[in-house]
């Protein structure tokens, strides 16, 4: 899963899926596995990043801006149509509107599938939102 928008108008944003095909020293060559470009070849460069203020010294690190994903947030598969989506509710969501969004990203009804221990789910909606 890409961690940075490098290029959004070509599908390489936050949260955008991919598959790794080529490790390079300065280059990943990916396949894209989710969005509008789906099967498009990509190239992910390694980026630099700097430590933060407020410690003593500066460290430099390069790195490729991607991580192994078998899973992601509900806020991550936001925007993103799939088509089959497992949500685990072993935690109650905590904010109005997620749930909805968890259970929208399937194409299909039948490609949702639920898991929550208790079998039981809390919804938090505002009932102000809602007119």
């Amino acid at each position: 899963m890409l961690l940075r928008n490098l290029d959004v108008r070509n599908g390489l944003c936050n949260g955008t899926r991919l598959i790794v095909t080529h490790f390079g020293r300065f280059v990943l060559g990916c396949k894209i596995a989710s969005g509008d470009r789906i099967g498009q070849f990509a190239l992910i460069p390694r980026i630099e990043n700097y430590t933060e203020k407020g410690v003593p010294f500066r460290l430099r690190r390069r790195q490729f801006p991607v991580r192994l994903a078998y899973a992601m947030t509900i806020n991550k598969a936001q925007g993103q149509s799939l088509t089959s989506v497992g949500v685990h509710l072993g935690v109650d969501v905590f904010s109005h509107g997620q749930l909805y969004v968890a259970l929208s990203r399937a194409r299909q009804r039948e490609g949702v599938k639920v898991y929550s221990p208790d079998r039981r789910v809390k919804n938090i909606v505002i009932k102000a939102v809602l007119g």
